[in-house]
């Protein structure tokens, strides 16, 4: 058990992708503690996540983060992963006649940073032949897509990590955090840690830890999206199927290890919690998904549900607080802190250090106010 004697240069709160990523780049010049309130590392969003490597996803900053991510995720360095992280999912997006203005809006808005492709209604049932005929007037196609091994992509960066030298610390939820001085006391269930430097990468609770370290507010909201496993139809044998998508992101359907993965894509706001989830959302799934595809969902193999979490403008949050000195925030990831956490992670590396901003990410047009913490004060 940790005492009052144990020291570091920064301590990172959460050990989820976002906290995993960052502690490992951290520990490659700093001693680094990361804490983490459960049993295990990534049990809440991380481990929850049917992540999709997607250009063409997400805020604009979020899309730059995930371009920037690409190169480590299609290579990562040697010994990092056993298998390859991404594997080739193309991505389909699906417009009813009167989404169409959606659809076209995304189009020209993702045409300028990716490869993507208008599709007739014949066209895309021929990419994706459970579309009930005469649902969708349209779709586009991003050939760019990928998925993303989580599990392998969580535990490389830990392995990573500890390499360095890095202490894990789990069952360690913050109760308290005090500045004294130029360091940090963080008060934890079994101890207490000494840092001058504290990286709140604690997903759904970060902004308790900012409340509790009286950093400003963010307006972090956590939003519960509910996912289940329901069987493939009889004959069906296109599991190389994209992953597919309604344009207002009102569901997803995506082949997963002979089964299919579906979800009604909810954002209902939530208090910090061990999400669970509800009989109202698998009702509205199904219904989303037999509507637009040719399915009859009789049992529901498996389901969850998991936490989200946004601020206002949807982007993440990252940079140190304005008001509290040696506290940073990684926050605000939404439902993009898998595909974007290799540049996220590195791009918060060196504004922590105080290094030079790494030049592959702000090649990809990333613009530093537009995910920086005091942004959000000036919109409240």
């Amino acid at each position: 058990m940790p005492d009052r004697s144990v020291s570091a240069d920064a301590i990172v709160i959460g050990a989820g992708i976002a906290g995993a990523s960052v502690a490992a780049g951290l520990s490659q010049t700093m001693q680094t503690v990361l804490v983490e309130m459960e049993a295990q590392p990534g049990y809440h969003t991380t481990g929850r996540s049917a992540a999709v490597f997607a250009p063409s996803y997400g805020p604009q900053s979020v899309r730059a983060l995930t371009r920037a991510s690409r190169n480590f995720l299609g290579t990562p360095p040697d010994g990092f992963a056993e298998n390859p992280l991404l594997t080739p999912r193309e991505i389909l997006m699906l417009a009813r006649e009167d989404q169409l203005e959606a659809l076209d809006g995304l189009i020209e808005m993702a045409s300028c940073e990716t490869s993507v492709e208008r599709l007739v209604p014949e066209a895309l049932r021929a990419r994706q032949p459970l579309v009930r005929s005469g649902y969708a007037a349209a779709g586009m196609l991003d050939k760019d897509g990928q998925d993303i091994d989580v599990a392998a992509l969580h535990q490389g960066f830990l392995r990573v990590f500890k390499a360095r030298g890095g202490q894990l610390l789990n069952n360690a939820p913050v109760q308290a955090l005090e500045r004294i001085g130029n360091d940090w006391e963080v008060h934890t269930k079994i101890g207490t840690l000494t840092a001058p430097l504290v990286i709140n990468a604690a997903g759904a609770w970060a902004e308790e830890i900012g409340q509790l370290a009286g950093a400003e507010r963010i307006g972090l909201v956590p939003k519960q999206r509910t996912a289940m496993v329901v069987a493939e139809p009889e004959g069906f044998t296109r599991r190389d199927a994209p992953i597919t998508i309604d344009v207002e992101e009102q569901f997803y359907l995506k082949p997963d290890a002979g089964r299919l993965l579906i979800s009604p894509a909810d954002e209902t706001p939530s208090v910090p919690c061990d999400a669970q989830p509800e009989e109202i959302d698998i009702a509205i799934c199904a219904d989303r998904i037999m509507t637009a595809f040719d399915l009859d969902i009789r049992r529901i193999d498996n389901k969850w549900a998991g936490l989200r979490s946004f601020v206002a403008d949807k982007e993440p949050v990252i940079g140190y607080s304005q008001v509290t000195p040696g506290f940073f925030w990684m926050a605000g990831q939404g439902g993009y802190g898998i595909q974007s956490a290799p540049a996220a992670a590195e791009l918060a590396t060196a504004l922590v250090q105080g290094t030079p901003l790494p030049a592959h990410i702000l090649d990809q047009g990333l613009d530093l106010r537009r995910i920086a913490p005091d942004r959000m004060a000036c919109a409240a």
